[in-house]
């Protein structure tokens, strides 16, 4: 398997002869350096021991700190405050939304290793074209969080067993606005997390079960395409 972005690469796979064939044949056209084992790319962190990987954006997430100028700030307990309802009038509208919209953009990379902050991410990426104080308060917030859990990340054990299960749910009307429903799913190989998902529903659910059953939709699907991908690569 072979990962390109502009100019980086990552190659992988249990055919050690076939990754060195692979190396030397693009060496042969293009220029390039092998700097060993993966341990960073694209602003994540990558460490290996006998027990598995484990993957972190500590770095990533120390220089949003930096952007939001909130490196000697007290820490935050959670992402949101609980029962929190962010409403587009809420607060008074921003003069410069640039570091908002910034911040924002900055978060969602970071859920790449941290599903924690992505129902909170996911409620905030929603004002991205009109943002108030309030909304503004809520990223300070996550971030806060971030800074008292920076190297959290995701653990891949090598011990761990193929049984792919899931989990998801909905919270029906969540949203104060337009009254729509937000689905949340995760699905776990073994103990080792491999997909997670927080996202507003597209239509109004008249009822608790009907969102329930749009998340279980949702979450199927997304079942259906990782049993495709493991089968494909022989991991199940």
């Amino acid at each position: 398997m072979l990962l390109l972005y502009v100019d980086d690469m990552i190659i992988t796979g249990d055919d050690k002869i076939g990754i060195s064939a692979l190396q030397q044949y693009l060496s042969q056209h293009f220029e390039m350096k092998d700097l060993g084992f993966l341990s960073y790319f694209l602003g994540l962190e990558v460490s290996q021991d006998s027990e598995g990987y484990y993957l972190s954006q500590a770095k990533y997430a120390s220089d949003l700190l930096s952007r939001a100028g909130i490196t000697d700030c007290k820490n935050e307990l959670t992402p949101l405050e609980v029962n929190s309802k962010l409403t587009p009038l809420d607060g008074t509208p921003l003069e410069d939304a640039t570091l908002y919209r910034q911040l924002v953009g900055s978060l969602v990379y970071l859920t790449v290793t941290r599903p924690d902050i992505t129902y909170a991410v996911h409620k905030v990426s929603q004002f991205m074209a009109a943002p108030r104080s309030s909304h503004f308060s809520a990223v300070l917030r996550i971030i806060r969080y971030v800074k008292g859990t920076i190297f959290h990340g995701l653990r891949f054990s090598s011990n761990s067993s193929l049984v792919l299960s899931g989990y998801f749910d909905a919270d029906w009307a969540g949203d104060p606005t337009d009254r729509r429903s937000t689905t949340g799913y995760c699905f776990v190989l073994g103990n080792s997390l491999l997909s997670w998902r927080s996202k507003k529903q597209t239509v109004v659910s008249r009822s608790s079960t009907e969102s329930e059953y749009r998340a279980l939709a949702d979450a199927t699907a997304e079942l259906l395409w990782l049993r495709w991908l493991l089968n494909d690569m022989g991991a199940t």
